[in-house]
């Protein structure tokens, strides 16, 4: 057994790991927030329990006489904040008693709104910038150093006998809310899972849509080469089976137009005896319905050999001028006097077997030509599909043999003898090819007359000039 430290690159790999990257993205997001946030990124002052510490000081100093105070005072100052405590006969104090505090900080602030709640005491609350007690001599070096204590603020406290006790808080330090903080980290959770997850599709979606590219060409030509195997593991072993019955399918065609090719050699020796032998007959007639006989099962033999030799052809698949294919066989009409119309455009850059698609269109126009009149030839590029219709003014096809006539070896007796030569196997090869190319062919009669062959081929065209 063999052990491997990186582990096989499957589905279920992948989803771990997006799922690890979109955790790890979320974090990275959530320490970004902290470190570049600022005070709104620090967690509320109620979790430091400073709030609750203001409390008990508060109780303690207004419990203390009055000479100990301000004694006390200092001693509760910390790195955070300075306290003073202010008679009620200071100046201090009559600034307070006449100044409105900013409402708006208290009532948007659960922690202050609790405090208030818990102390049942008269609170003002200042920015440093606008409050009134900044100017007062009592806190000049406040004034002074205002730059270094831009998020600095004040909490007086009206203690029961009309004193104020004064915290000066250096930093603005309460931070967000415990639910809003909880609603940025889902944010960033959310947005972390988007962007990592739509990036692992990509990285997922991407082999496989090569491998449907790659499908859709080996149909086309059966003779290209093995699909790489990429992407996850389950996706490699989808395509090694494919490939695997790509080339039992390959095998097979090539087996079967072995053994027709062995078929028609060996019945084409009892023809010729055949042929021979009928030299000797002395009735002029039945030598020529014998003679007839023999040359038309050699007519489908040879046909027959040629249309499954076709499924075996190794042409490749490439782009070429699906418009000029259309015209040259338009040209070659003419040649021969017989006017067939196009509405297209000039080019049309189409991916397929070019010879197989010429040699499809040509079987459908030649049908036109003998069985109906010279058509018009319409070619139609859509985003998606390509649609050549072929049109004649002829006779048409019963409504129930539209289908049939694709069939081998099919014929309708009214209008097509062994006058006009044939087997019955243009239409069935040119449906094949059709089909190869993963479209398809519609027969229907016109309302005002003749017959309309429809061809649609699955791909894009791009109409420019090389």
């Amino acid at each position: 057994m063999t052990f491997s430290l990186w582990p096989q690159d499957t589905i279920a790999w992948r989803f771990g790991v997006t799922i690890v990257a979109a955790m790890a993205v979320a974090c990275v997001l959530i320490g970004l927030f902290f470190a570049l946030g600022g005070v709104w990124a620090r967690p509320p002052m109620n979790a430091e329990d400073r709030l609750e510490g203001a409390t008990a000081i508060i109780r303690i100093i207004e419990a203390s006489p009055l000479q100990m105070r301000q004694t006390l005072a200092e001693a509760a100052v910390t790195k955070n904040y300075r306290l003073d405590w202010h008679a009620a006969s200071s100046s201090v104090s009559t600034l307070l008693n006449a100044a409105n505090d900013d409402r708006n900080l208290v009532t948007r602030s659960k922690e202050f709104r609790t405090f208030a709640n818990d102390i049942q005491r008269t609170i003002r609350l200042f920015i440093t910038t606008d409050a009134p007690i900044a100017v007062s001599t009592d806190f000049a070096f406040f004034s002074l150093q205002s730059s270094k204590y831009p998020h600095g603020y004040f909490i007086a406290v009206k203690l029961k006998d009309e004193s104020w006790l004064v915290f000066t808080v250096f930093d603005r330090n309460w931070g967000l809310s415990q639910s809003q903080r909880l609603a940025i980290w889902g944010t960033f959770l959310i947005l972390s899972f988007a962007i990592v997850s739509a990036v692992a599709a990509r990285q997922l979606s991407r082999p496989i849509r090569q491998f449907a590219a790659a499908v859709r060409i080996s149909g086309i030509n059966t003779q290209s080469p093995p699909i790489t195997e990429r992407g996850p593991q389950e996706l490699k072993e989808v395509i090694a089976a494919f490939n695997i019955m790509r080339t039992q399918l390959q095998e097979l065609v090539a087996y079967r137009t072995a053994m027709l090719a062995a078929i028609s050699h060996d019945l084409r020796t009892p023809l010729t005896r055949m042929r021979l032998r009928g030299e000797f007959i002395e009735n002029a007639t039945q030598q020529a319905r014998l003679f007839r006989d023999v040359d038309e099962m050699r007519a489908m033999i040879d046909g027959a050999l040629a249309f499954f030799r076709g499924d075996a052809d190794e042409e490749a698949t490439r782009t070429f001028d699906l418009s000029g294919i259309l015209q040259s066989i338009v040209d070659d009409y003419a040649d021969q006097g017989i006017k067939i119309g196009y509405a297209g455009p000039d080019r049309a850059v189409y991916l397929g077997r070019p010879i197989a698609l010429k040699r499809a269109f040509t079987n459908l126009i030649e049908n036109a030509v003998k069985y109906g009149t010279p058509p018009e030839i319409e070619l139609s590029c859509g985003a998606t599909i390509v649609t050549v219709t072929i049109r004649d003014h002829g006779p048409g096809i019963p409504p129930d043999a539209l289908l049939l006539v694709f069939n081998p070896f099919y014929r309708l007796d009214r209008s097509r003898n062994r006058v006009t030569g044939g087997v019955g196997l243009g239409l069935t090869a040119a449906q094949a090819i059709i089909r190869g190319h993963g479209g398809d062919i519609v027969l229907q009669n016109q309302p005002a007359g003749g017959l309309e062959a429809t061809v649609t081929l699955p791909g894009v065209t791009t109409h420019q000039s090389w």
